[in-house]
């Protein structure tokens, strides 16, 4: 048993590992340095990759969501673009078709005569109601009644509520056929909504994943 030993000034209280006989001094070999120096390289450099590896996968789904960004962007200036050609397109024909009416009236009229020609050559008696039923316009309706093939009487009546001097309703025995510029006006304006509103409905979809497809 180590008996203790008793306090004096003299006494060594230090690390009595580190000055123990039995520890040694651990030396490195050159070749061993080397390879320490070597694996602690590798591991910055696996490291290193890594990152960078993951900064570009980044950069990479920024990129490719600033593409959805821009083509969802462009997607919508492409159907603005088109619907403004469109109604330019249509105000344009409006203002064209009106003034043709307006210097032609009877051009409406003489058309549907020459269509229903079959339909109403063999009828007793025709009802023609117009806005203004003057000389000049009951006389190239009847001229057009003739062209028809129809034989028979011809009765025009003024019709107050006409929308224009081009618009007209003629009625016979069992049939009627009437034309409105506003009505056809109205009816076009909606069927371009409806074109324009299936455009947008059956757009092209953009792709979730870039990389899909390539």
């Amino acid at each position: 048993m180590t008996q203790p030993r008793p306090f004096s000034f003299d006494n060594d209280f230090g690390d009595q590992e580190r000055r123990s006989p039995d520890r040694k001094k651990r030396v490195y070999m050159a070749d061993e340095v080397d390879a320490i120096r070597a694996s602690a390289r590798n591991e910055g450099e696996g490291a290193t990759s890594a990152r960078a590896k993951q900064i570009e996968a980044q950069a990479l789904a920024d990129i490719a969501d600033a593409c959805r960004q821009a083509l969802t962007t462009l997607t919508e200036v492409a159907r603005e673009h088109r619907r403004g050609s469109a109604e330019l397109a249509l105000a344009a024909a409006r203002k064209i078709a009106g003034g043709a009416l307006e210097h032609l009236p009877e051009a409406p009229i003489k058309a549907a005569l020459e269509t229903l020609g079959r339909e109403i050559e063999s009828q007793p008696r025709l009802v023609i109601r117009i806005a203004d039923p003057g000389d000049a316009l009951r006389a190239s309706i009847e001229a057009a009644v003739a062209d028809a093939g129809f034989a028979g009487q011809v009765a025009f009546r003024a019709d107050p509520e006409a929308s224009s001097q081009a618009a007209f309703v003629i009625e016979w025995s069992d049939g009627r056929a009437a034309f409105d510029p506003d009505e056809v006006a109205l009816r076009i304006a909606q069927s371009f909504e409806a074109a324009l509103a299936a455009d947008g409905a059956h757009g092209e979809a953009l792709p979730s994943n870039p990389s899909a497809g390539a």
